[in-house]
């Protein structure tokens, strides 16, 4: 075997170790990843399986309903559209109507989107970016809001 014909055969090697560790990885992320999405992006895409998406908008007033148990049935808005959300377990303790909320779960085929994490915000300046962007998409944000 020629010194040309090794050299060939070393370098491809290499690059069949390299494209199958990246592929490795790609695979791993891809099933890591959550996709954020608003009550509008969910109402036109349809999105319904078991993929976990995250959702995010304000907590619509008058929807907070509690069953007795830890069980809690709200809808998140990002005012143009509202989705309802199926939670069970404790809230966090600055959840409230009005306030934002990005929702971690699936979205069943029934339309209702099931939480099996709800996040909060943490003061009175704090909105999620995410929500802070679907808002401006919407062309409900203002100046005043908080950043």
């Amino acid at each position: 075997m020629t010194r040309k014909r090794r050299r060939l055969y070393v370098v491809v090697l290499c690059m069949t170790a390299l494209f199958s560790a990246a592929a490795l990885v790609l695979t791993a992320f891809e099933d890591n990843l959550v996709f954020f999405y608003s009550p509008s992006d969910l109402a036109t895409k349809g999105l319904a399986g078991e993929r976990r998406i995250r959702i995010g908008g304000l907590v619509e007033e008058g929807s907070v309903l509690r069953d007795g148990s830890t069980t809690i049935r709200f809808r998140v808005t990002d005012l143009q559209t509202a989705l309802p959300v199926v939670f069970n377990g404790i809230l966090p303790d600055l959840f409230r109507e009005g306030q934002g909320v990005v929702a971690e779960g699936r979205m069943g085929p029934n339309g209702v989107f099931t939480a099996t994490e709800v996040l909060a915000k943490h003061d009175e300046n704090y909105m999620p970016p995410e929500v802070a962007e679907a808002l401006k998409k919407a062309g409900h944000w203002q100046d005043g809001m908080a950043k």
